[in-house]
């Protein structure tokens, strides 16, 4: 059994981490609110531009748009993975890289090339461990996401994309579900395609049956103009929402994540006590026992 000073010095080393998980936990309480108001700001927008974008995968024009048409065969594929800078969130990081991970495998078993984009620290050492070709990658976006930082790592992608380089751009990140739910998903970005996901299909578009009809457009003053810029435009501000939703779910995550650990740092610290004072009492009594031995001898 440990002496009284080792558990004592475990019970101040307990407390000192119980310090920093609190400290931690109330960080990511403050962050978490903030976090989430970004990313229900950029919801509604970012649902209706993929629905028009939906519409639009159904259209018949004469301008026929590159990020509108299907490759005839797919041979490389583009991945862009969002994940955090720090961790300490649960696993939150790791389910997004255990999807991204199965579907690089399957990719690479059905013999395609696969370039990735890393958006996020953990994401970015992840790849680096499996030797992935990375086109791009963006680190210490800090707390809140700017456009401008987003745009040249997503811009190589697309890029690629438009040359050829690439036949399909995949999106894996985290959806915002509540404070203890976030989900994993996979977009994909290009060629756009009607798909339903989490990112894009609310309460209100099923109650209205949105998704249940497609519509055509009018172009003016010119298809090509306003489609080069729109579909870019979608594919920059999904990956934008993407991050958004991303850093809600970090937040809340590693606020969830702090408060177990403050809860099991408490529980851990009265167990030790317990054994702190069974220890100090049979000490204790084991000295009186010594003392009245040797009173009884003389």
């Amino acid at each position: 059994m440990a002496s009284s000073r080792e558990i004592r010095v475990k019970i101040n080393s307990v407390k000192n981490t119980k310090k920093i998980t609190k400290a931690m936990e109330m960080v990511a309480a403050s962050k978490m609110r903030k976090a989430q108001e970004r990313m229900r700001a950029a919801r509604p927008y970012g649902a209706k531009i993929r629905a028009v974008m939906r519409h639009m995968s159904h259209a018949k024009t004469e301008y026929h748009h590159p990020l509108l048409q299907q490759r005839e065969q797919v041979k490389n594929v583009g991945l862009i993975v969002v994940t955090s800078d720090k961790g300490l969130c649960g696993g939150l990081n790791t389910n997004v890289l255990r999807l991204a991970l199965n579907k690089y495998k399957e990719w690479d078993q059905a013999g395609k090339k696969v370039q990735v984009c890393a958006i996020g620290g953990k994401g970015f050492g992840f790849m680096q461990r499996m030797n992935a070709h990375i086109a791009s990658y963006l680190t210490h976006m800090g707390d809140t996401p700017h456009m401008e930082k987003l745009l040249p790592p997503v811009t190589v992608m697309l890029e690629h994309f438009l040359k050829g380089e690439i036949d399909e751009l995949h999106l894996v990140s985290t959806v915002f579900v509540n404070t203890m739910k976030q989900e994993p998903v996979v977009l994909q970005l290009a060629p756009i395609v009607d798909q339903a996901d989490a990112m894009s299909k609310t309460e209100t578009d099923e109650k209205l049956g949105i998704w249940e009809y497609h519509w055509d457009y009018i172009y003016e003053p010119d298809a090509k103009e306003i489609l080069d810029t729109l579909l870019r435009r979608y594919v920059e501000y999904t990956v934008y929402q993407a991050v958004t939703e991303h850093m809600a779910s970090e937040q809340s995550a590693r606020m969830v994540a702090m408060k177990a650990a403050s809860d099991n740092a408490g529980t851990l610290i009265d167990e030790l006590t317990l054994v702190y004072n069974k220890t100090r009492q049979a000490a204790i009594t084991k000295e009186l026992s010594e003392i009245v031995g040797g009173a009884a001898a003389v």
